[in-house]
């Protein structure tokens, strides 16, 4: 008897408690996403630091920001190299190989010595390695845990993956204050404790995914029935018997089936224009391009700098208006993804996310224009002090729209057999113009002042609003239903194809039956038993044969 045979269909709280556990463990990744998005800005900003890896004069800004960017630029080639890997080796044995990649990243990143004996290589090697495994863990851990999802909570448990985001970035926040209240001025563990931090997140994610089950719909995909049955009741917590497991899995083979009937095989061209694919493509372009010109990334990255700048004199000071914007985002997104996510939409969320951005910063930058900060006052003006509230308000924001959504819209739209060319392709253009806006975000401090807040204003509300309107709602829609909302196959013919397949699968199972009666009575009378199912074998001989 199959071992998901003996877990009664809990319909209870604890529906869904397999599909949270691996939500956990693969977005423990996400947590290093989050923990570098905030932690190299603060090391590069202490002076000991600076001395010791030759952050001097007229170098400050351009080295601090390439020790900044270049994790950015690792993390690009790692997201668009993910997608081959996870054909090959499924969406388990991928995150493993690439969390074990980050760690070795990190490793490097915190043995450097100082700038006599090429420190800052080792810096850039580990940023660099530390972001490719970085890059294709953002675009395999949504997509697994998305495969995995039923369709009621999907936005929920996928939409973890920004509080996993949130909860590194007030980490890396609150390490670089401990660092600068606890540790010697002089001492290499200024950079050696924030970097080797992130070894702990990458280390138990790569253990843990040990202890999960692959994805039911990449295991489908491979032709492996069977075991993709077994999964998907498994994160149901069911019973490969349960009718709404078997209509489920239904769905997923009716998808197979008009996928191999309409196409011979797959790259990069035929998942970019096949039928109803390019505007999934397109749309996964722009969210993520306009979510890194959100003015979020500018202030995660360079948080201290940013508190500096409108008033919180002081390395310390910096820090603290800091870790207190960690907090506040992690608690927004939370709330979020708890009680908002499923309620409001994603349309919509995204929309009022962009408006509620735009009015807070024009509000920062007016503030600033009228009432700049005097560099020489070592206690935050009024005005210094609405400004900081105004970005608190912005964070909360953006943790209630353009912050989570992004990432779970993304995951939505594509079909299975081209999810991961899809977040691969979103997850690389998202860590494009993130090292983009990592490369240029202190300069544009420096010569903008205000105005950089009133820039990043008008893309929240021209640009970001605009393009939240037009959007389709994917709110309680299966994965399998987006071919019919982006026009690849219409209801009809997916309703007949979903019927073909419930039929094969009823099918299977009174063949399969008829086997286990046949396999009784050859052991009672000696005679040979039949098969009369198709095994895993058998399904992945066809796998081949509709990918030739």
């Amino acid at each position: 008897m199959d071992t998901t045979d003996a877990v009664a269909h809990n319909h209870g709280p604890w529906r869904n408690i397999h599909v949270y556990k691996l939500a956990c463990i693969a977005y423990l990744g996400i947590v290093v996403f989050g923990y570098d998005t905030g932690i190299a800005g603060g090391v590069v900003n202490n002076a000991f630091f600076q001395h010791e890896f030759g952050l001097v004069g007229n170098n400050i800004t351009n080295l601090s920001s390439n020790v900044v960017s270049v994790l950015q630029a690792g993390a690009f080639f790692g997201a668009l190299g993910s997608a081959p890997v996870t054909i090959w080796l499924g969406r388990k044995w991928s995150l493993i190989m690439w969390s074990a990649i980050f760690c070795l990243g990190a490793i490097l990143q915190t043995v450097a010595q100082d700038q006599y004996t090429r420190g800052l290589s080792f810096i850039y090697a580990g940023r660099v390695v530390g972001g490719i495994g970085v890059g294709a863990i953002s675009a395999l851990a949504p997509t697994y845990v998305a495969e995995c999802c039923p369709k009621d909570v999907r936005g929920k448990i996928t939409g973890l993956f920004q509080v996993w985001v949130a909860v590194g970035v007030l980490l890396s926040y609150w390490v670089n204050y401990g660092v600068a209240l606890h540790t010697p001025a002089n001492s290499p563990d200024i950079w050696r404790v924030p970097f080797g931090v992130q070894l702990v997140p990458g280390g138990l994610m790569c253990i843990g995914l040990f202890f999960c089950r692959e994805s039911p719909r990449w295991l489908a995909r491979k032709g492996r029935m069977d075991q993709a049955l077994s999964a998907l009741a498994h994160y149901r917590r069911g019973s490969i018997h349960d009718e709404e497991i078997k209509a489920e899995m239904a769905e997923i083979e009716a998808t197979i089936l008009e996928e191999r009937e309409s196409r011979a095989g797959l790259g990069w061209q035929e998942a970019f224009f096949g039928k109803g694919n390019w505007p999934r493509f397109a749309i996964a372009f722009v969210i993520m391009t306009l979510q890194q010109f959100s003015g979020q990334n500018t202030v995660g990255y360079y948080a201290p700098q940013i508190f500096q700048a409108i008033g919180y004199v002081g390395t310390t000071p910096a820090l603290l208006a800091s870790g207190v914007y960690g907090v506040v985002k992690v608690v927004a997104t939370f709330i979020f993804i708890t009680l908002g996510v499923e309620r409001f939409g994603r349309r919509w969320s995204l929309f009022g996310s962009a408006i509620g951005m735009g009015v807070l910063f024009y509000i920062v930058g007016a503030i600033f224009i009228t009432h700049p900060p005097d560099p020489k006052n070592p206690n935050p003006s009024p005005a210094s002090k609405g400004m900081a509230a105004m970005i608190y308000l912005y964070c909360v924001a953006y943790s209630f729209g353009w912050g989570p959504l992004p990432w779970v819209y993304v995951a939505d739209i594509f079909p299975n057999r081209t999810r991961h060319y899809g977040l691969a392709w979103a997850s690389a253009t998202q860590w494009l113009f993130n090292f983009v806006i990592s490369k240029i975000s202190l300069t544009m401090e420096t010569n903008l002042q205000g105005k950089i807040f009133i820039t990043f204003a008008t893309i929240n509300i021209g640009g970001m609003a605009v393009f939240s309107y037009f959007l389709p709602e994917t709110k309680n829609r299966s994965l399998e239903e987006m071919d019919v909302i982006f026009g690849a196959v219409t209801k009809e013919h997916r309703a007949e194809d979903i019927h073909k397949a419930e039929l094969e699968m009823a099918a299977g199972m009174k063949g399969a039956e008829m086997h286990d009666e046949e396999a009784a009575y050859g052991a009672s009378s000696g005679a040979p038993a039949a098969t009369e199912h198709r095994t895993d074998a058998e399904g992945e001989k066809l796998h081949a044969e509709g990918t030739a």
